[in-house]
């Protein structure tokens, strides 16, 4: 397919995402002294700026490519939610879907700059299960989008801060089997095996390396082994597995191999896993080979790489890439 084509396809994707959504906020200053009290900088203050992460930033990834998004999540009754919510409108993404829960906190993840460095993190949070009336409701509203909206893939995104227990996991993924819709997952330790018959699993090399009981390396060998570990206890599809600067390996069950990373000048990894797992999605929509899928989310997780902050994917500028790549 030509990347005019891809492109133009993705606009008429529709995706839905669920999993755990939060606020990145980054407080930006100069260090020019270290403080009396203790020996640490002391940072002056110059800029804030709050942006979605988690799930949300996925949804957002997946708006700006031009494709319609619904976010389902569970958020906090709390003036971090409510900025959450104004997050979403600003970015055109409609706030509907969320649960807002009197018995959690909207996740906070506070990152303090100097001179583009991070010195601290600060994470407010709850990551204890959603209680049976939320997941309740956060299932009826999946349902609800799968048997109205014509939604051509589930992505799941999980960063185990609770959304996506094991029941939520079960009745979701068996809605999707039961209508026909695609799955995507990006999975995180608590669930990892939660999510059996799946169309394509994403989980990185470190996450590997955690979930099989052998020594991994990135090399074709040792990831085959890997994925057919994998394959064995979740009967899924298609995996894909990032590595970092190393790039991506994938197995469609029949052929298996690494893609690199074309060079970059790195400034910040944060975010580039959502930006892999949007990219992914969307080419399951639009029924994509898994080799171009891997290829273009491979652009689009180097492109994020190169600005600070957790970011959207400049839809213009991968465009350009992937033409010269394909060129």
């Amino acid at each position: 397919m030509e990347v005019s084509a891809i492109f133009e396809a993705f606009e008429h994707a529709k995706v839905l995402v669920i999993g755990d959504v939060m606020i990145d906020q980054y407080l930006s200053g100069k260090v020019e002294r270290i403080s009396p009290e203790a020996p640490v900088p002391v940072v002056n203050l110059e800029q804030e700026d709050h942006r979605l992460g988690g799930a949300a930033n996925v949804a957002l990834n997946i708006k700006a490519m031009g494709a319609e998004v619904f976010l389902c999540s569970v958020i906090g009754d709390d003036r971090s939610g409510d900025q959450f919510i104004e997050l979403l409108q600003n970015a055109s993404i409609n706030p509907d879907s969320l649960i807002r829960s009197k018995e959690r906190r909207t996740t906070l993840k506070t990152r303090i700059l100097a001179a583009n460095q991070h010195l601290l993190r600060v994470d407010q949070e709850d990551k204890t299960a959603l209680s049976k009336a939320e997941r309740d409701q956060l299932v009826a509203r999946v349902e609800q989008h799968l048997k109205k909206d014509e939604i051509k893939v589930i992505l799941f995104q999980d960063y185990n801060k609770g959304v996506l227990s094991a029941e939520v996991i079960e009745a979701v993924l068996s809605l999707a089997n039961e209508l026909g819709v695609s799955t995507v997952v990006d999975p995180k330790y608590h669930n990892f095996y939660n999510y059996s018959e799946v169309t394509l699993f994403k989980p990185n090399l470190k996450e590997i390396r955690a979930a099989v009981p052998f020594s991994i390396e990135p090399n074709v060998s040792a990831l085959k082994e890997a994925s057919d570990y994998l394959r064995n206890k979740l009967n899924h599809k298609h995996t894909l597995i990032t590595l970092s600067e190393k790039g991506v390996f994938i197995d469609d069950g029949a052929e298996q191999k690494v893609l690199p990373t074309i060079p970059r000048t790195i400034a910040d990894v944060c975010g580039a896993g959502d930006t892999v797992i949007s990219i992914a999605a969307l080419g399951i929509a639009i029924e994509l080979d898994l080799t171009t899928i891997a290829q273009l989310a491979n652009l689009a997780g180097g492109q994020v790489c190169e600005r600070v902050g957790v970011v959207p994917i400049d839809r213009q500028q991968l465009w350009r890439e992937a033409e010269e790549y394909w060129s």
